[in-house]
């Protein structure tokens, strides 16, 4: 029995830990099955940016965020100010911005707020999500060798 335990919390360990949070409930759900049928993630899924706030302390590896979020409640966060105030408690925090709107003023909008990147809702957008995660892993896998090297020179 503690043997399992153990077992259960170094495969959790080596898991990657996703942050999905969109009001959109439907695309919310949508969202975490796809992820949770093609790869090994712990997925913790909200629908507001103040409750993805409350939760960075379960330190995500990576944050899909939604541009809007205020189909709950017209005086939520917006995906802005969830995206500013996630770099202000962690800078390294991968943050993905998804949105419906195909506006490249808008992407480059959620660039200078620190995003990752911006990808639009569409039947693509799995896949897209997916790219971007492996590219993420593999640029901090390099970041950690080159920091490893040059710590020994």
């Amino acid at each position: 029995m503690e043997q399992d335990k153990k077992y259960q919390m170094m495969e959790t360990q080596n898991k990657i830990k996703l942050f999905l949070v969109d009001d959109d409930a439907v695309f919310l759900k949508s969202l975490e099955i796809d992820f949770l049928q093609h790869a090994d993630f712990e997925i913790e899924t909200y629908a507001t940016g103040e409750l993805c706030i409350e939760n960075l302390a379960n330190k995500p590896d990576v944050i899909i965020l939604d541009y809007h979020l205020d189909g709950i409640d017209k005086n939520a966060m917006n995906g802005l100010e969830t995206l500013d105030r996630i770099k202000k408690s962690d800078t390294s925090i991968p943050v993905v911005m998804l949105s419906s709107q195909d506006k490249i003023d808008v992407a480059i909008n959620c660039m200078h707020h620190k995003a990752t990147d911006y990808v639009v809702k569409s039947e693509t957008a799995f896949m897209r999500l997916q790219q971007i995660i492996t590219k993420v892993f593999h640029y901090q896998k390099i970041e950690k060798q080159l920091n490893w090297y040059m710590d020994r020179m």
